[in-house]
């Protein structure tokens, strides 16, 4: 059975958002930017300033453009205080969450256009990809899970306790769930 209301959609969406908060709630702010990795280049920081710019880029662009917008998940702002202060990140994440319920009218199928960076011949250039609103949703939740999953293994570094399913898909856990209840 397959719906066309976004709910589900945005359900994953706010739900995922959640965990990153509970998260935000539980990390100081030196350890939120603490350089971690082999390199010293990676922070719990900088993948949430990630993974919320891109909830920030589609949300822009519904507003911008509410038919046929166009989104380049290239061109976020990258915002350094989102990679600096895990409050601030967690006040972006509540506003993010209200952002993607306000969504709830549109169609699944809504007409989206993805510019999405290559390089033709040594130059930069763009291609138009044809997607829609339904289809970046569903983006969204796992590019932030895979982000999550990378999160969870940094504060397994150091020392930060996580919710049980701290970046498992919304999809393995319904999976989980059928199986322990068909056993």
């Amino acid at each position: 059975m397959s719906t066309s209301s976004l709910s589900p959609l945005i359900d994953e969406n706010v739900q995922t958002l959640a965990q990153l908060a509970q998260l935000l709630g539980r990390v100081s702010a030196h350890d939120y930017q603490r350089p971690l990795g082999a390199k010293g280049t990676q922070s719990l920081g900088k993948h949430i300033r990630h993974i919320l710019e891109h909830y920030q880029t589609l949300l822009d662009a519904c507003a911008t453009a509410p038919t046929q917008a166009v989104l380049d998940y290239e061109e976020r702002l990258r915002e350094a205080a989102l990679e600096t202060r895990p409050g601030y990140a967690g006040e972006r994440v509540e506003a993010l969450q209200a952002e993607l319920e306000a969504l709830a009218d549109r169609p699944h199928d809504a007409a989206l256009t993805l510019s999405y960076p290559v390089e033709v011949d040594g130059a930069d250039d763009s291609v138009a990809l044809p997607t829609s609103l339904g289809r970046e949703l569903a983006f969204l939740t796992s590019h932030s899970i895979h982000h999550m999953a990378l999160l969870g293994l940094l504060c397994e570094q150091l020392g930060i306790a996580l919710p049980e399913h701290f970046g498992v898909h919304p999809s393995t856990l319904r999976y989980w769930e059928l199986q322990h209840s068909g056993s």
